[in-house]
């Protein structure tokens, strides 16, 4: 039996539900790239890559879900953080709605209900 740091999802799998995952990181609050693929990496996801993230944040802006802006701390690179339009909050909270009717439905074909 894998542990959950070895772990390795199917591709489509974690395409198909990255998304919400994201939403749902940012949903506590600003953050930025690089701690957004931490959290996802410390929740089991395995390592998600820059490449797959930006172009998804990217289009989450474009569609105005999220905002940015950018913050140059003291010290260090500065860094674009992204958070939740009211846009955002409702997509994020549907989008946990249909999830769940998603994982039952899956849930019972399984079960072979």
């Amino acid at each position: 039996m894998s542990t959950e740091s070895e772990r390795v999802w199917p591709t489509e799998w974690l395409r198909g539900m990255l998304n919400l995952c994201v939403l749902r990181i940012v949903a506590d609050g600003p953050t930025y790239g690089y701690e957004i693929l931490a959290k996802l990496a410390a929740a089991g996801l395995g390592e998600v890559k820059g490449g797959t993230l930006y172009p998804m944040l990217n289009k989450f802006v474009q569609a105005g879900v999220m905002t940015t802006r950018w913050e140059q701390p003291a010290a260090g690179p500065g860094r674009k953080y992204y958070e939740l339009t009211e846009q955002g909050q409702q997509v994020f909270v549907e989008s946990v709605s249909k999830w769940a009717d998603f994982t039952d439905t899956v849930g019972a074909v399984l079960a072979g209900d």
